[in-house]
Order: structure tokens, then sequence, then C-alpha cells
């Protein structure tokens, strides 16, 4: 009896994205990513890096070829489908943040255990502990997110994004707001926390410095050479 295969955490196959009214087209002839891999991702403005954390995410849908997340086929999925994909396998941190302003921090923290359907309550412990991981003390837990700084919202945004144990993390500039003591801090944790739960990590970012906290790589200006060592 043979073994199965390994599935991959992502697999792209003859993929094409353009968005209408647009002659620039994101094309990606194959892309694979095993299972707990982490990948930094670096390009120019305009090379389609945020595109691409679109379509892995499911908030944009493929329009031609194939991308697979966990096995499941996104580019046949409805896009109730997706979200559903979304709320409980992927957590997603983009330069927006969405924070709801008016929520405190832990309750922002705590959406994504609903969005997955867990218990609000088992996850309350692992939430205060998350935040105060990434260097935001019990005292700020109850505040406003409006009240912060945009470096310690980023913080609470990815606290968000990692609660529910996601297989995958999608990461845009999660560090664009911090200082170089306190970003080298936060890459610790966050990676410390994924490699804890298994979870594949795709990171961009136009700060190379960050590169040397990751094993594998893609160049947005040479994606048909797909995910190199670092």
């Amino acid at each position: 009896m043979t073994d199965k295969p390994e599935i991959s955490a992502i697999e792209l196959k003859h993929l094409t994205f353009r968005y209408p009214s647009s002659h620039w087209q994101l094309q990606i002839p194959s892309l694979k990513l095993a299972k707990g891999q982490h990948l930094f991702i670096r390009g120019a403005s305009g090379s389609g890096k945020t595109t691409l954390l679109n379509l892995l995410s499911g908030i944009a849908r493929v329009q031609s070829g194939e991308l697979y997340i966990q096995g499941q086929p996104l580019h046949q999925l409805s896009s109730a489908a997706r979200d559903t994909l979304r709320a409980k396998q992927i957590g997603v941190v983009f330069q927006q943040l969405n924070l709801i302003p008016y929520l405190s921090v832990l309750d922002n923290t705590l959406l994504s255990s609903h969005f997955a359907g867990q218990n609000k309550a088992d996850c309350l412990s692992r939430a205060k502990t998350l935040l105060s991981r990434l260097g935001l003390p019990e005292e700020l837990h109850r505040q406003s997110a409006n009240s912060l700084s945009v470096g310690q919202q980023q913080r609470v945004a990815i606290a968000r994004a990692l609660l529910p144990k996601p297989a995958l993390l999608i990461a845009d500039e999660p560090t664009s707001a911090l200082d170089s003591d306190n970003r080298d801090a936060f890459m610790r944790v966050l990676l410390a926390e994924a490699d804890a739960n298994g979870c594949t990590v795709i990171f961009v970012s136009h700060d190379a410095s960050l590169q040397q906290y990751f094993r594998y790589q893609l160049q947005m200006q040479q994606l048909e050479q797909g995910v190199q060592p670092c």
C-alpha cells in the first residue's frame, strides 16, 4: 500500500488574472508551496503582489487556471464557499487592517473566532496571550482600537489573524509602522507562533532586511522561476 501524496499548502497552475479596462495581466505558470513553509514575496509597486494575495485569500476570483489552498479548488468555489474557507483556514492581514474602531482590542481579536465558528469563551485566554506576546499588555486590551498607534493596530490585526490557528497566514506589509527593534521582535513572535501551529506563511514586504527570517522567496518580476531558496 502506497502513501498518499502530501497536499500542498498552495498550488497554482496556469493562473491568469486581469482587472477590467486594464492591459496589465498577472500570469503564473506554476507555483507550489509545501505546508508549514514560510515564503517572502518581493516586487516593485504594480508588480501584482496585492493581486496575488487577493487571489490566494479568495477575495478575488480566478479568471483562468487553477488555484488550490490546502487541496481545496478555489477556482471552482462560489463566493460564499471561499468566504467560509477563508474564515476557517486562512488568516489575512492586509495594509488596511480592517479593525472596528469602536470595539476594544480584545473584542477585535476575538472576531476571527466568531467567523471561524469557534467558541469565544474558549479563545479568550489564547487571545490575551497572543496580544501580550505581540507587545500589547493587558491594560490595553479594553481600550478601543482607534486609541492605539498604527503600529499597535497592526499587532492587533496579526493577533486576530493567528487566533483561530489558521493553516495559512497571508500578511501584506504588516511591519510597515514598526521601528527596527519592535519589527524584529514582532517577526520572531509571528514566525514562532506559526511554527508552533504548523501554519504556512506568505509574507509581502518592501523591507529587504526581513528576508533573513525566511527560507523561501518569490520575486514578482521572475514568477517563471517559482519559489526559490533565500
